[in-house]
């Protein structure tokens, strides 16, 4: 081997270990209390939920189920996602993190179960119930931008 294939060999598996690393970072970070996938796009009104049909109502009362499922149990903490126990000053123990990622599977098992549920159990409710569960959660959600007001 020349000197020149050489370099070039340990240029490529060099290259190879600093991305296997940085991807191991990446994955390994800080979870964050409550995950970047929980939000409301949009609120809506009472009018504009009566012309929808049921199947997307349902589907709106399920997102905001999970959505409250996923936060308000942590507002004491956080209450958007991506805040993670170092930014609020917990410190980021191994028994720490253990209790908030099992927090997180539980959390998650218990949505996937509620879903479940009212998959087989919501199409039989009043679409006029349905509409009032979902105005009623988007005020319960919008109160969350009110939060810090109490603190």
């Amino acid at each position: 081997m020349t000197f020149k294939t050489k370099l070039n060999l340990l240029t490529v598996v060099l290259l190879l270990c600093t991305t296997f690393a940085f991807a191991q970072t990446s994955k390994g970070g800080q979870p964050s209390i409550i995950a970047g996938d929980v939000a409301i796009n949009k609120y809506h009104e009472r009018e504009e939920l009566e012309r929808m049909r049921k199947g997307h109502l349902l589907q709106l009362y399920n997102k905001r189920i999970e959505v409250i499922i996923k936060i308000l149990p942590n507002i004491a903490f956080a209450t958007k996602p991506g805040v993670t126990m170092s930014s609020l000053g917990i410190p980021d123990t191994k028994e720490n993190r253990a209790a908030l990622l099992e927090n997180n599977a539980a959390t998650t098992t218990y949505f996937q179960n509620t879903l479940q549920f009212q998959k087989i159990v919501l199409p039989y409710s009043d679409k006029s119930n349905l509409i009032a569960a979902i105005l009623f959660y988007e005020e319960t959600l919008k109160a969350l931008h009110t939060y810090e007001d109490f603190n």
